[in-house]
């Protein structure tokens, strides 16, 4: 585990030399601070219309989510978390990815909301209290890198170097997906309260398959392009 996290942190580094480096990213600096914003407003980063459910157009566009979630670690919540979208997907592997992203960071911020109010409880053992101070900083790191990695993905449209994005990206997520790693594997043979359990354990194994899902969708991307 440290040895991987040495690698994405090498990894990283270099992601952020090549995104100084990259004149086509700062042309859409202001653009990628619109999407960060929405974000932090919980609003989807593209428009959903209002669509009929009995609309053959909802129904290719949930089609094409599904296919596109097929190659995902875990189809079933790809698609369950993706599909409330498809109006505003529709068939575009770029807001297919775009969508991805903001749901994962949503999920990355209740978590990270879930860990805090936990806090305050005054029954927490040592032992539990550790756990939830790792995991906020871990969770907060991997909130940060998503972050990251959108605003990368701001930059792409129009990009020479698409390519180099696309593995920017990959680093990015990458190292989130260490980071909810490590928060579970703080687990591993402690003892800890039922509270800790339910809003710690399952709430970050859930980010862990959304952040894994959201890596495998940047396949989807890259044959795109």
């Amino acid at each position: 585990m440290q040895h991987t996290k040495r690698l994405i942190s090498s990894k990283m580094e270099a992601a952020a030399k090549s995104w100084r480096r990259s004149s086509s990213q700062r042309s859409f600096f202001m653009f990628s601070l619109a999407i960060l914003l929405l974000v932090s407003l919980d609003v989807p980063p593209v428009s959903a219309s209002k669509t009929s459910n009995k609309s053959p157009l909802l129904k290719a566009y949930k089609s094409y989510i599904k296919k596109a979630c097929n190659s995902a670690t875990y189809p079933k919540e790809c698609y369950q978390s993706l599909s409330k979208y498809a109006p505003a997907i529709k068939t575009d592997p770029e807001k297919l990815y775009r969508v991805s992203l903001f749901v994962t960071i949503k999920a990355a911020r209740t978590t990270s909301s879930s860990i805090s109010s936990l806090r305050r409880l005054k029954s927490l053992s040592p032992t539990d209290r550790a756990i939830i101070r790792d995991c906020g900083s871990t969770v907060s790191d991997a909130i940060d890198e998503m972050k990251q990695s959108l605003t990368v993905m701001a930059g792409i449209q129009g990009a020479d170097n698409k390519s180099e994005l696309i593995e920017n990206i990959r680093t990015w997520i990458s190292a989130a997906l260490t980071d909810t790693c490590t928060c579970t594997d703080e687990f591993d043979g402690q003892k800890v309260s039922d509270a800790v359990n339910k809003n710690v354990k399952k709430t970050v194994l859930d980010l862990s398959k959304m952040t894994s899902n959201c890596l495998a969708l940047l396949n989807t991307l890259q044959n795109y392009y």
